[in-house]
């Protein structure tokens, strides 16, 4: 685990705000500044089994390490998965053990002593990247987490959409082949099927870092791995902006720093099936926090709503 402290800038105790990124094998924690500084931080693996009551745990201890003076005020918490629309419960988490409505946020308050919000952490990133990243003069922005699973989050009119019960903007779920591979959501052929992790390895046996290593190094087989892998993005992508028409696409995760390798099979895909007034003036970039874009828009979210 890391852990780093900077000059609190003269804030009064409680100005400052937790954000918690939890997935299935490590907590990322960052405390900051009310403009979004980064502070202090500290990781910590996820317990395994990562059954609900354990997690909890786990957060409370991690949150008393990093902020033993309690300086932070408030607590948002990404997880990989969607929460009811109070932003409470964490209503599902298919890479977690054992969750399904858990009341996460009523767990903590009174182990934290302080209000807690939560949030899908795919919307954390989104936020993120609206806030201090690659969405900052964007009104209207999609983005899409590619990894062990493919996370999605909609910025529209310049503010967070979850939907009326706030499980909006699932956009890895959407179905891209109706007979294609089995999804853990109950879908077949989801983009998620098409474009995770464990997607790209029915395309090839080499791990990702080895398939990118091999593309910057012009391996024709590589290069052809990763065109194959952008066009199903492009595929998927294509329905996304029928539906929602944004300025900018923004793409993060592990497998994102192959962009550069698969980006021109998406735009490919997308010039021949979106029609011009769906795509005008249309950007796709990488996102620009990396790992850190979820727990900085846990923090945004906690600043925001509590």
């Amino acid at each position: 685990m890391t852990a780093v402290a900077t000059a609190h800038g003269g804030l009064v105790p409680g100005s400052q705000l937790l954000g918690v990124d939890l997935g299935g094998t490590a907590i990322k924690l960052g405390r900051f500044d009310g403009q979004g500084t980064l502070l202090a931080e500290l990781e910590v693996p996820t317990p395994q089994p990562s059954v609900p009551g354990a997690v909890a745990v786990a957060i409370a201890e991690a949150v008393a390490q990093l902020d033993p003076d309690r300086l932070a005020g408030r607590v948002g918490i990404g997880l990989p998965g969607p929460t009811d629309g109070a932003a409470r419960v964490a209503r599902l988490a298919i890479n977690l053990e054992g969750w399904e409505d858990v009341p996460l946020a009523d767990w903590l308050e009174p182990e934290l002593e302080r209000p807690v919000t939560l949030a899908n952490d795919a919307n954390c990133a989104m936020v993120g990247e609206a806030w201090r990243g690659a969405a900052q003069d964007c009104a209207n922005a999609i983005l899409l987490t590619l990894g062990t699973g493919v996370g999605g989050g909609i910025w529209l009119n310049g503010a967070l959409y979850t939907g009326p019960r706030g499980a909006a903007g699932e956009l890895g779920l959407i179905g891209v082949d109706p007979e294609g591979h089995p999804c853990r959501s109950g879908n077949r052929g989801s983009l998620e099927q098409h474009c995770s992790i464990g997607a790209l390895a029915r395309l090839s046996p080499l791990e990702p870092q080895e398939l990118f290593r091999r593309a910057e190094a012009g391996d024709g087989e590589a290069l052809a791995v990763w065109e194959r892998y952008g066009r199903s993005l492009g595929i998927g992508l294509s329905s996304l902006l029928y539906v929602l028409t944004p300025q900018r696409v923004l793409i993060g995760g592990g497998l994102s720093g192959a962009f550069p390798h698969f980006l021109p099979a998406v735009w490919r895909e997308i010039e021949a099936r979106v029609l011009l007034p769906s795509r005008e003036g249309l950007e796709i970039r990488r996102c620009a926090l990396g790992n850190g874009a979820g727990r900085l828009g846990a923090a945004r979210l906690a600043l925001d709503r509590l």
